[in-house]
């Protein structure tokens, strides 16, 4: 079974059409899979990531490279089962990204990086495999591995900066991690993280969200510099959503 059927044997079988099925997994539009399927493509990375987040029983690896069993094997459950980032929880019995994939045996992940002088092809390219996987790959030190999409961003100018220990500064590498869009109805975590918010027309920003309206769908936006002012953002206007996990790359400040 070629990788474009492995797909569209899950589309299929989880009763999805070409367009429902790009919805379920976050696509904005259906040419992904659609030309994936009619030109017989063999899928991306971020895509095999993008359908194993929405249908975590099958094997990624198996999708992939169609190795291993089709079914993903269940982890064992274990008495200590969650690890704390920052204020928040992490599940660490779940399967590695595979847009973030752990180097064997070194405790690194490789994680593709947007530098600020690339922000402005994110914008337009975030959703277009050809563009994602010519992106740059930093390793990063990591405890465990995690399930999800992760991505590094360059921060830009002093608005996060108030001179603090809590401070992003210009030039800093973060690691994120992505929310998905199905959650951002519930009230997120914003006691627990900063935000790295990608914005359909305003750029990517990162952000520490003070306010979170679920009803209408409105966060609020601070920044720990006190020159900056709040300000008001609608989540119908966001494409992607970030955790800012850690800053992985800082340089030395006199």
């Amino acid at each position: 079974m070629e990788g474009w059927e492995r797909v569209k044997y899950i589309m299929e079988t989880e009763g999805y059409n070409k367009n429902s099925f790009s919805t379920a997994i976050g696509m904005s539009s259906n040419v992904t899979i659609t030309r994936l399927v009619n030109e017989k493509r063999s899928p991306s990375r971020a895509t095999c990531q993008k359908i194993i987040d929405k249908f975590p029983q099958y094997s990624y690896d198996w999708l992939f490279s169609g190795t291993g069993d089709m079914y993903a094997k269940k982890e064992p459950e274990s008495t200590n089962s969650t690890i704390s980032i920052k204020e928040g929880n992490i599940n660490p019995n779940l399967f590695v990204s595979p847009n973030a994939h752990r180097l064997d045996t070194t405790g690194f992940m490789n994680v593709p990086l947007v530098h600020v002088r690339a922000q402005c092809g994110y914008l337009n390219g975030y959703n277009d495999e050809g563009y994602m996987e010519s992106l740059p790959n930093l390793p990063v030190i990591v405890d465990r591995t995690y399930h999800g999409k992760y991505m590094l961003f360059e921060a830009e100018g002093d608005s996060m900066d108030n001179g603090t220990k809590e401070s992003i500064c210009d030039g800093d590498i973060v690691l994120a991690r992505e929310i998905q869009r199905d959650l951002w109805r519930y009230r997120l975590h914003i006691n627990d993280w900063y935000f790295i918010i990608v914005h359909r027309t305003e750029g990517i920003a990162i952000k520490q969200i003070i306010d979170h309206d679920v009803e209408h769908g409105i966060i609020t936006c601070h920044s720990l510099n006190d020159m900056f002012r709040d300000y008001k953002i609608y989540l119908d206007e966001v494409e992607e959503l970030y955790n800012l996990i850690k800053i992985v790359d800082r340089s030395a400040r006199l």
